[in-house]
């Protein structure tokens, strides 16, 4: 009897510890199964989280429209602010050009790139920035201008092309900046001039000995930050 009795002990303490082991084994799985899923789950939100910033930056920061400057008479456009203090900016206009003598209207379009590299605030309204530099190409839409001289001209007779123009212009800014609890489409109002010189009326100037005011352009303009 005693005998049996240990052997029935002994065998109870086993399946105690089997019991033991199996759940501790399972315990682990069941944690290493989480932390592998915890993880997973981590890498999808910081993927997500990338791919929208990415898209966050292609959205347009501020809306732009200018009076003239070699662009056509009026022109709306749209670009990106970015560097440490917003200095530089990226933009994109699409213009008209009324009819005048021509038969019929044109369309421009052109892509600019700024530069200011300070500002003053003059209070916590208005900021004065009293240098800006632009470089900026622009198209014209229409089958009378042209990128390649045809055939009709002698190769190297103009040496230029009628259809893309090279610009550069200098300007000043006031920004209103709009206080927080009266904003409804934008942060802040920026009115603007620039004087501008287009590539081929840089060239006339210094060949045919032109003054500055028969190849220099004034324009207007109004910028809208939106974020």
């Amino acid at each position: 009897m005693n005998s049996i009795w240990s052997i029935t002990k002994l065998s109870w303490k086993w399946q105690r510890l089997f019991c033991l082991i199996f759940f501790a084994g399972l315990s682990v799985c069941i944690h290493a199964h989480t932390s592998d899923r915890l993880i997973i789950g981590e890498k999808y939100h910081r993927r997500v989280s990338r791919y929208r910033k990415a898209w966050n930056h292609i959205i347009p920061t501020y809306s732009k429209i200018q009076y003239a400057g070699g662009m056509g008479l009026l022109s709306i456009g749209m670009g990106w602010d970015y560097g440490k203090q917003s200095q530089w900016e990226s933009e994109m206009f699409l213009g008209f050009i009324p009819r005048y003598s021509s038969d019929e209207g044109k369309a421009t379009f052109t892509i600019k790139q700024n530069y200011i590299p300070w500002h003053k605030p003059l209070g916590k309204i208005v900021h004065i920035k009293p240098f800006t530099c632009s470089l900026y190409f622009n198209t014209i839409f229409n089958d009378e201008f042209w990128t390649q001289e045809p055939d009709r001209y002698p190769t190297g007779y103009y040496g230029f092309s009628t259809r893309v123009r090279i610009n550069l212009s200098v300007g000043q800014r006031v920004q209103f900046c709009i206080p927080q609890q009266k904003r409804q489409f934008s942060k802040s109002i920026s009115l603007y001039y620039e004087i501008s010189v287009s590539d081929l009326y840089l060239i006339s100037a210094v060949t045919n000995h032109l003054k500055p005011s028969d190849v220099l352009r004034l324009s207007f303009g109004v910028k809208s930050d939106i974020f």
